[in-house]
């Protein structure tokens, strides 16, 4: 199978001719960086830059998947955020947050012409002309709750769903279609698939808030969208994901707080898994032969994707990334 096969296949539950290893958030790094010569922030504006860091997955890590949307601020500045793009080693973050009630949520008519949006999608058709059918190339979007916190900040939004659940109701209601919207524009443009991360994490968001404010509008993305949607949701989501496997999505990306035994089988055969290697721990300190042992387990658990946790620290060893592709191989 060609990468590409194999990572729709994976996404889709379908047998594959071995693992599938891929990242379907950021495996941006300062090492990769200097081997590709291109450096953040260059690679979150510049399509040349953002195309010649992301190959480095496929071309360096020997991944089944180039990603490379690297920021969560895209959206957040084409929305009115002023944001802060980082340095090499540092994210960016959006440093104003605009919006303070439902009534300023608006989706501009020119939203995909906005420069944010631009590099993506320049980018992601770069890549295809380069890759054609080879590798699978993965877009990615953020759902409404993250573009909340972007837009309201995230103490300002986290606060209404206490206080005023009927606003937060409308502010989503107001965001729901974005996704569909970037995530439409990144498909024409060459991806093959959609990460949508929506950063209801079980640290901040419970069990029960989440299958009532945001379960039913993943599930009508779902729905509505004619492309593979991976869901992202950082933390410990064990308590949520007999919802999320109900929910239609074909495929969630998990982070090592839920054992990937316990995520098989709270997913049961509904929803493909891709995850789930811990970050902090194995690929940033860890060894490649402790990242080997880690995939090992999680081709047991029977997980469809290999790969890490979530975006990978910026200062994470070459090796141990590239141990993902070994251990799966092993």
């Amino acid at each position: 199978m060609t990468p590409r096969e194999r990572f729709l296949a994976a996404v889709h539950r379908q047998p594959t001719d071995r693992p599938c290893v891929g990242n379907v958030v950021s495996a941006a790094t300062v090492y990769l960086m200097r081997d590709s010569g291109c450096y953040f922030p260059a690679a979150h504006l510049d399509p040349e830059a953002m195309v010649g860091l992301a190959r480095t997955s496929y071309e360096v890590l020997g991944y089944d998947t180039i990603a490379p949307v690297f920021s969560v601020q895209h959206e957040a500045e084409a929305l009115g955020c002023e944001v802060d793009w980082g340095r090499e080693d540092m994210m960016p973050d959006a440093v104003t947050h605009p919006w303070k009630t439902a009534d300023d949520v608006r989706i501009p008519d020119d939203f995909l012409e906005r420069p944010s949006c631009v590099v993506v999608l320049e980018a992601l058709r770069r890549l295809k002309r380069l890759y054609g059918e080879e590798v699978a190339i993965v877009g990615k979007v953020f759902g409404p709750w993250t573009l909340a916190y972007h837009l309201f900040g995230v103490q300002n939004f986290l606060i209404m769903t206490l206080d005023d659940p009927g606003e937060v109701r409308r502010i989503l209601t107001g965001l729901k279609d974005l996704p569909l919207l970037f995530a439409r524009g990144q498909m024409e443009a060459g991806a093959d698939a959609i990460t949508l991360a929506d950063h209801a994490t079980g640290d901040l968001v419970s069990a029960r808030m989440y299958e009532d404010f945001l379960w039913p509008i993943h599930c009508d993305l779902a729905r509505r969208a004619d492309w593979p949607f991976v869901l992202h949701i950082c933390g410990d989501t064990a308590d949520r994901l007999d919802a999320i496997a109900r929910s239609g999505l074909p495929c969630f990306h998990f982070e090592s707080k839920v054992p990937p035994e316990r995520a098989r089988q709270s997913a049961g055969d509904r929803i493909a898994l891709a995850g789930n290697v811990n970050n902090p721990e194995l690929l940033l300190r860890g060894t490649p032969g402790q990242v080997i042992e880690a995939v090992q387990r999680i081709r047991a658990a029977r997980i469809e994707i290999i790969a890490p946790e979530c975006a990978v620290p910026l200062t994470t060893p070459t090796e141990n990334l590239k141990a993902l592709v070994e251990g799966a191989l092993a």
